[in-house]
C-alpha cells in the first residue's frame, strides 16, 4: 500500500531505517562506552536477563529482557557492532522460534523479576512491549520473518483483549503498541490492524481527558502510589496522542501533548526539563528526584512526537533532557546507575530521612540494580534512539527532502528521488555553537534541507558553500535547492547566558541546550 493511499495521516518526518545514520566524534564514543558498560553485558551475569525466561531460562518472565533488547538492538546497529549484532540475533531468533502456534510470545507466566512469585494474571503490556522491540529489528535487517511473527502476535491480541480487556500497566500503555500497528499497517495495508488500534484506545487509559481536568497537581502524598501519577507512565503518555493523532486526524490530539508537557512544568518540572517522580510525581522541589526510566521514555516520547507531529519545541526539549538529565544518571564507564536522580544532588547515600514518597534509601545510589531493576533493563535505549532520529526525511515526491530534527556528530545516509545521498555533521554541539555539514550528492537533484533552529537561537545564521550568511529565525528553515557533489553548510546557533528562576527562589544558569553545574569537592 503506498502512504498516498494510507487511511494514516502521513508522518511529518520519516525516521532514517535503524543503521543509516552513524554517530561520530564524542556521540560515537558513547555508544562504544555504553556497549562495553551495562548494555552490552546484562545478558552475563545479571539474572534477570541472563537466564530470563524469555531465552529459555527460569528467572524473569515479563518485562525485562524485552526492555533490554529495545535498547541493545539499535545499539548494536548504530555501532555495526559484529559481535552485539550477533548477540541480538541470537536472541531475537530464539523468541521468534519459540513462538507459540497461536502467536504468543515469550513465557506465559509472568514473572516480573528474579525470585519473585509467579502471577497467574498475565499483565499484556510485556506482550505490547515486544512488539516494539521487534519492528525495531525488522527496520534493521528487513526480515520478512519479523512481520509474519507480528502479524500472528498481534491477531491473537485481538482475540484475547475481545474477553479479557487491559488493565494495570498494559491499560495505561496501550498506545505502546500502535508503533508496530502503524508500520505493519504501511507494510501490508490490513484494515484489521486499524480495528485493533481501535479497540486498545477503546480499552486504554484517556490520558488527554485526564489531564484537561488533571487533578495531580500537588506531590503525590506518602503511600498514594497510583498509576495515573507514575513518572515512566506520564513519560511514556507524552507520545499517546501524537501517536493516535496519525488515524484520528483530531486536532485537539494534535495539541495535547505539548498541554501536557506545559502542565508538568508547571507543577512538577525542573531546570533539565524533566519532571520529578519518586515514583509518582514529586512536585518541584530539586531535592525530589526522577527515576531513570522516565527519562529515556520521555526522550523518545519526543523523538516519536517529532516525527509525527514536526514541532521544533520538542526537539528543542529533547536536546534539553538528552544532553542534561542523560548523562547525570550514570557512571562515566556506564557500569552503575542510579534509580533516581536529583537536580541538586551533592551525595550519594543511604539515609533514613530521605525525601522520597515511594522510593527506598538506596534510590540515588550507582549501582547495577538501585531500588528496583527496571532500570537496570530500560537504560539502554537513551544514547541509541537519540542517534537514530537525528536525521529524518521529509515529504514525498518532489518535497521529498531531508531534516535535522537535533545536532550532535553524526553521518547519515539515504536515497532522495534515486539520488544516493550522504551528509555528515562535524561539530562540538552542544558545547560549542556552529555546526557544519557536509552534503554529498551523486548526481544533481532539488529537494529541500531543513535544519531545526532551536528556540533559545536568536541571531542563528546558516551559509551555504561561500554564499552570504542568511538570519536563521527559531523554528524549522528550510533551505531547497539543487544539491550537486559536495556542499558545504555551516549553522551557527549562538548561545547566551540565560537565568532561570526555579522552585523556592532558587536560580540556574543555562547556556544553549546545556545547564550549568557546580564541581563537587
Amino acid at each position: 500500500m503506498s502512504l498516498q493511499e494510507s487511511e494514516l495521516h502521513s508522518l511529518h518526518f520519516r525516521p532514517l531505517p535503524l543503521g543509516a545514520i552513524r554517530p561520530q566524534g564524542w556521540l560515537a564514543r558513547q555508544l562504544r562506552i555504553q556497549a562495553d558498560g551495562l548494555s552490552g553485558h546484562l545478558d552475563e551475569f545479571w539474572p534477570d536477563v541472563q537466564s530470563s525466561r524469555w531465552f529459555g531460562g527460569e528467572t524473569e518472565g515479563w518485562e525485562r529482557a524485552p526492555y533490554w533488547l529495545d535498547g541493545v538492538i539499535p545499539l548494536a546497529y548504530l555501532l555495526d557492532d559484529p559481535e552485539l549484532k550477533a548477540k541480538v540475533t541470537r536472541y531475537v531468533t530464539y523468541i521468534l522460534d519459540q513462538q507459540d502456534a497461536d502467536g504468543w510470545f515469550g513465557p506465559r507466566v509472568m514473572v516480573a523479576a528474579a525470585n519473585r512469585p509467579e502471577d497467574p494474571h498475565y499483565d499484556l503490556w510485556a506482550q505490547l512491549l515486544i512488539t516494539k522491540v521487534l519492528i525495531q529489528y525488522y527496520h534493521a535487517t528487513r526480515g520478512s520473518r519479523v512481520v509474519d511473527a507480528l502479524l500472528k502476535h498481534l491477531r491473537l491480541l485481538d482475540r484475547i483483549i475481545d474477553r479479557a480487556p487491559l488493565f494495570n500497566w498494559a491499560q495505561f500503555r496501550w498506545f505502546e503498541a500502535l508503533i508496530a500497528i502503524w508500520d505493519l499497517y504501511e507494510i501490508t495495508g490490513e484494515n484489521w490492524l486499524l480495528d485493533l488500534a481501535t479497540k486498545l484506545h477503546a480499552q486504554g487509559f484517556d490520558w488527554g481527558a485526564f489531564f484537561r481536568r488533571w487533578p495531580l497537581t500537588e506531590p503525590t502524598p506518602h503511600g498514594r502510589w497510583n498509576y495515573m501519577g507514575h513518572v515512566v507512565n506520564n513519560a511514556m503518555a507524552l507520545k499517546a496522542h501524537g501517536l493516535w493523532y496519525r488515524l484520528s486526524g483530531d486536532e485537539r490530539d494534535h495539541r495535547t501533548p505539548r498541554a501536557m508537557i506545559e502542565l508538568l512544568d508547571r507543577h512538577h518540572g525542573s531546570v533539565t526539563g524533566l519532571f520529578s517522580g519518586d515514583e509518582c510525581l514529586a512536585g518541584r522541589r530539586p531535592t525530589q528526584g526522577t527515576e531513570l526510566c522516565a527519562v529515556v521514555e520521555y526522550a523518545y516520547s519526543l523523538e516519536v512526537l517529532l516525527s509525527t507531529l514536526g514541532d521544533p519545541w520538542f526537539g528543542d526539549r529533547l536536546e534539553q533532557i538528552v544532553y542534561n538529565a542523560l548523562p547525570a544518571t550514570f557512571s562515566p564507564d556506564m557500569w552503575s546507575h542510579q534509580y533516581d536522580q536529583q537536580v541538586n544532588q551533592i551525595e550519594c547515600s543511604a539515609r533514613d530521612d530521605w525525601p522520597w514518597t515511594t522510593n527506598g534509601p538506596e534510590s540515588n545510589l550507582f549501582g547495577v540494580e538501585p531500588n528496583y531493576g527496571c532500570c537496570t533493563a530500560n537504560l539502554n535505549q537513551g544514547w541509541p534512539k537519540f542517534v537514530a532520529n537525528l536525521w529524518m526525511e521529509t515529504g514525498h515526491g518532489e518535497s521529498h527532502g531531508l531534516a535535522a530534527v537535533a545536532y550532535a556528530p553524526s553521518h547519515a545516509e539515504t536515497w532522495i528521488q534515486g539520488v544516493p545521498i550522504s551528509v555528515s555533521m562535524e561539530t562540538g554541539y552542544p558545547f560549542r555553537d556552529t555546526i557544519h555539514l557536509t552534503l554529498m550528492a551523486e548526481s544533481p537533484v532539488s529537494f529541500p534541507l531543513s535544519l531545526r533552529i532551536p528556540a533559545w537561537a536568536h541571531r542563528a545564521t546558516i551559509q551555504v558553500g561561500d554564499e552570504d550568511p542568511e538570519q536563521a529565525h527559531p523554528d524549522a528553515y528550510h533551505i531547497y535547492r539543487e544539491w550537486r557533489g559536495t556542499t558545504r553548510v555551516t549553522l551557527t546557533l549562538p548561545m547566551s547566558v540565560n537565568l532561570r528562576r526555579g522552585h523556592n527562589g532558587a536560580v540556574a544558569l543555562q547556556r544553549g541546550p546545556l545547564v550549568y553545574s557546580l564541581p563537587i569537592g
